[in-house]
């Protein structure tokens, strides 16, 4: 975990390790659960098939709280298009795979609904809604063009 944190520096939240792993059985997709709880969700395919490539990046697509304590597990099931997430918290939830909704958790009354993800609910102990990265968002870029640098005057 330690070591994607360093290959993957830039993401909507602080770099933390990360506690789980996996992949979908194409591996076009890496799913990691981290020490505080988020769910984040890359394109790996480009880099995989490429890695000297340096335009062939790891992207970040999409991050989402799915604990408010640590991921211990987590895996992708491919045929419902589900994530399902474990926690220390000794919860396991179910999210929406290609856009992180909440679907439930393993203990609830009501049966699984996978039908109908327009509805945006979240558990009780998480109030941030899944950010979808896109393409064009260059809030990863390090570098900055200013045309009219910041300067000094002391005399304002």
């Amino acid at each position: 975990g330690n070591l994607v944190k360093e290959l993957l520096p830039f993401s909507k939240y602080p770099s933390v390790p990360l506690t789980a792993l996996c992949t979908d059985i194409s591996t076009k997709m890496l799913l990691a659960g981290s020490k505080d709880g988020h769910i984040m969700r890359w394109s790996i395919a480009s880099f995989l098939e490429e890695p000297q490539n340096s335009k062939n990046q790891i992207k970040e697509e999409l991050c989402w709280r799915a604990h408010s304590t640590e991921v211990v597990d987590l895996f992708h099931e491919e045929e419902k298009n589900v994530v399902v997430t474990a926690s220390i918290d000794g919860s396991v939830r179910l999210w929406h795979a290609r856009n992180g909704y909440y679907l439930g958790y393993f203990g609830q009354s009501r049966k699984f609904e996978f039908s109908d993800i327009s509805r945006l609910i979240l558990p009780c102990d998480v109030n941030n809604f899944p950010t979808i990265i896109k393409e064009g968002s260059k809030n990863m870029e390090k570098k900055m063009n200013f045309e009219y640098p910041l300067v000094l005057d002391r005399d304002k």
